[in-house]
């Protein structure tokens, strides 16, 4: 990673026509999330609650789909699915509603795909920025990697795709 990679909000403002991430962890561990997740091991989250402290991200979401981006989401978990995963799938409607298009799909169903082997966002098939956590979940140092060239950026379009089309639409997916 360079000094020069643009930040993320910078990343999708930029887009034109899609942007698709793919997920492969059943836990996540940033501190940006640590609250939400612990209210909701408690019991005590709240999807408005959620919704509130998500307020940016999800009005970037709505803009890049205002413009016309397609933004998709999958998500590769294993069954039976952690407490995280549950935790992700409660909020995920927020997501939705602010206007991207996720799916879910087992880890087994995954089998024969070749994915990469890091989290990614594919942004207008062109440039692919993976997102790089330690074994615990947290952001590594660096904690993104972004990447151009053609045979990087193909392996990372073909694994989405594949995963999209076997994928279960969240509204069908259940934990």
């Amino acid at each position: 990673m360079t000094q020069s990679v643009p930040d993320f909000s910078e990343l999708l403002k930029s887009t034109q026509h899609s942007a698709s991430h793919l997920e492969m962890r059943d836990a996540y561990g940033v501190a940006s999330e640590a609250a939400s997740f612990e209210a909701f091991q408690k019991g005590v989250w709240t999807e408005a609650e959620e919704r509130a402290g998500r307020s940016t991200w999800l009005g970037l979401i709505a803009d890049a789909v205002n413009r016309g981006v397609v933004l998709r989401r999958a998500r590769i978990v294993s069954e039976p699915v952690t407490q995280y995963i549950r935790f992700e799938h409660a909020g995920t409607q927020m997501n939705i509603d602010a206007g991207e298009q996720i799916r879910w799909l087992p880890r087994r169903r995954a089998l024969g795909i070749p994915l990469p082997a890091a989290d990614f966002w594919l942004f207008d098939g062109r440039l692919v920025r993976f997102n790089i956590f330690t074994g615990d979940g947290d952001w590594a140092d660096p904690r993104v990697e972004m990447r151009e060239d053609l045979a990087t950026v193909k392996l990372c379009a073909d694994a989405f795709e594949q995963v999209w089309e076997r994928a279960t639409p969240h509204d069908q997916f259940t934990v």
